[in-house]
């Protein structure tokens, strides 16, 4: 029915019988009303014998548009809290990694970390964002830590190296870092995992 009501003279000139229904007078009520008024419409030319069989068949179509619609929006929400669940697992896992995980800027900046990153560097997370890295580290770790970066971000993807926090009351760590730099952007992931030496707790 839809194809041949897309093709029909009918239909077209049902659409201008409406639309000759729609006055001046009546266009701004149409605006704020929008679907509702010309679902009014609709109905009032159903109601005459000689544009009844077309309109409804409109009628029906929009009807059917309308059920698409809905269902559409079900799976929308259904995909999204499908989406935000999995996000959830994803940043639990993420925040419970073994390891600590950074983000930072190729200023050495911390943008993001885990909260093993935290306890590595001796502190609360929202501590560490806007701080350097780099400042966590003894001298001569910090300095192998902005070539890691450099080498990163020429491309290198086995950039890594043994490095040394420096925590509270001189206490010093061994880790070994990685870092790789993000595809998706300006940033800089480094991984830090326990290496030898105290442990961190």
């Amino acid at each position: 029915m839809a194809d041949s009501m897309h093709t029909t003279p009918q239909l077209a000139g049902l659409r201008e019988r409406a639309n000759a229904r729609l006055s001046p007078d009546t266009q701004p009520n149409l605006k704020r009303g929008g679907a509702k008024d010309a679902l009014a419409v609709l109905h009032q030319l159903a109601s005459s014998p000689d544009t009844a069989a077309d309109a409804l068949a409109v009628l029906h179509e929009l009807q059917v548009h309308q059920v698409e619609l809905d269902l559409q929006a079900e799976e929308l929400h259904a995909s999204r809290s499908e989406l935000e669940s999995a996000l959830r697992r994803q940043l639990e896992l993420y925040d419970h990694l073994p390891v600590g995980s950074f983000t930072i800027d190729r200023a050495l900046i911390v943008q993001e970390l885990n909260l093993t990153g935290a306890r590595m560097l001796g502190i609360e997370r929202d501590e560490a964002f806007g701080w350097p890295l780099e400042s966590f580290l003894v001298p001569s770790s910090a300095r192998a830590l902005r070539q890691l970066v450099s080498r990163a971000v020429s491309g290198d993807r086995n950039a890594s190296a043994t490095l040394q926090l420096a925590g509270k009351a001189g206490k010093v760590t061994l880790v070994q870092g990685h870092v790789s730099a993000d595809p998706s952007g300006d940033g800089v992931f480094v991984v830090l995992a326990a290496w030898g030496g105290p442990h961190v707790t």
